[in-house]
C-alpha cells in the first residue's frame, strides 16, 4: 500500500517561463509624433490643461500596449 493516497506514480510539474507583465515598451518616434498631433487636437477644441494631461497619461498608457491613437481614444472615450 503506497504512503499517500494517489501517490501510484510519480508526477512531473511542467515547467514554463513566467509571462511578461507588460506588452510594450517604449514608444516609437511615429507614435510620439502622432500622440503629439492629437493632443494639439485636443488643445484646439477646448480641453483643460488637467484634462490635457490625464489624456495624455491615458493614452499613452494604451498605445504603449500597441494601440494606434484612434483605437485608444475609442477606448477612452467608453
Amino acid at each position: 500500500m503506497p504512503g499517500h493516497y494517489g501517490d501510484d506514480k510519480p508526477k512531473e510539474k511542467s515547467v514554463t517561463a513566467p509571462k511578461p507583465t507588460s506588452r510594450g515598451g517604449k514608444m516609437s518616434d511615429k507614435q510620439k509624433a502622432d500622440l503629439k498631433k492629437h493632443m494639439m487636437k485636443m488643445e484646439k477644441e477646448g480641453m483643460s490643461k488637467a484634462d490635457m494631461k490625464s489624456h495624455r497619461m491615458k493614452m499613452m498608457s494604451r498605445m504603449r500596449k500597441g494601440m494606434s491613437v484612434g483605437k485608444a481614444h475609442k477606448d477612452l472615450s467608453k
